[in-house]
């Protein structure tokens, strides 16, 4: 069995981004295409830290109301979030409501305010680019973690950021662009421009 197929578009896909028009989509717009835009990285960041134990899919349906609840990922209004907030964030629906999670956001948001002043929190995160990226043909083929999204972890939790684990940091690096571990074959292979 192969880990690639062929949509009705003519299009090959990896089997998760075969069927549910929430995922295909995802996959052919947005996941590996590069992004270095503060809010963009932290919005990212954000939501890979409450994937954390749970179905991208899960995320993926809720981050209208991530956006919403989380002032879209501004770092300055989430950095001035207080116990109020906290409370009403504890109490949407829309979102996953973890304590834990949420407090790590707005300690995230406080970090990425105070990384400017050393080039921004996009820059930061894209300097741990690697110099070659894997080039996968199964799902299992796929790594979880590697040496840079070690790094990169070690270096964002001396920055004071929270839920910023090596596997969790290789997935924002997939979401990026930063790698890209589309399957070879798959019609998204080496469509970001970051990798040849």
């Amino acid at each position: 069995m192969t880990d690639l197929v062929t949509g009705d578009d003519g299009l090959v896909r990896p089997v998760w981004a075969s069927t549910d028009p929430m995922l295909r989509d995802y996959y052919d717009t947005e996941w590996g295409m590069p992004v270095r835009d503060e809010r963009g990285v932290f919005e990212r960041l954000s939501l890979e830290a409450f994937q954390s134990g749970l179905s991208w899919r899960t995320i993926l349906a809720k981050r209208p109301a991530f956006r919403a609840a989380f002032a879209d990922f501004d770092a300055d209004v989430v950095a001035g979030f207080g116990e109020a907030d906290v409370a009403r964030l504890m109490a949407d629906a829309g979102i996953v409501r973890n304590r834990a999670k949420i407090l790590a956001t707005i300690t995230n948001a406080n970090a990425t305010v105070a990384l400017r002043a050393d080039g921004g929190l996009a820059d930061f995160v894209w300097s741990f680019r690697p110099d070659w990226t894997p080039e996968p043909i199964t799902s299992a083929d796929v790594p979880t973690k590697s040496d840079e999204s070690l790094a990169l972890s070690k270096a964002l939790r001396k920055r004071g950021f929270a839920f910023v684990g090596p596997t969790t940091m290789y997935a924002l690096m997939e979401a990026l662009g930063i790698v890209d571990t589309h399957l070879v074959g798959s019609h998204r292979r080496g469509t970001s421009g970051v990798w040849a």
